[in-house]
Order: structure tokens, then sequence, then C-alpha cells
């Protein structure tokens, strides 16, 4: 999949965790899994998506202890 069609699915899940809330934890696995994607094709991250990843697991980890 090319970069441009991966930063716009994660765009569109960026959106969705703004506008359905109650669905964040599902948004939140699937911006994970297009990271994972752009890891595995080689595809520079995003700076700005890397630090929302960390703040994402930090979150999680703050619920889960």
């Amino acid at each position: 999949m090319a970069l441009e069609a991966i930063k716009a699915q994660i765009d569109l899940l960026l959106q969705e965790m703004i506008n359905q809330p109650k669905d964040e934890h599902e948004i939140q696995e699937q911006l994970r899994e297009k990271l994972r994607e752009m890891r595995a094709m080689g595809l520079p991250l995003p700076a700005d998506l890397v630090e929302l990843e960390k703040r994402l697991d930090d979150d999680l980890d703050a619920k889960e202890a």
C-alpha cells in the first residue's frame, strides 16, 4: 500500500477518535496496526504519529495499573 494511502487511513482514524470517543480503544488498535504496516514496509514514520503512539501506550498502561 502506498504511503499516501496509509496516511489517509490514519487521518480517518484520528478523525474517528475525535468524533466517536466511545470507540477509542478499537480506533487506537487500528492506528497501531497502520503504524506497524508502515514499519514493515520500511516507510518513515511521522514524528507526531510516533509521539501519539507513545502517548496512547502510556495511557493504556495507566488505565491497566
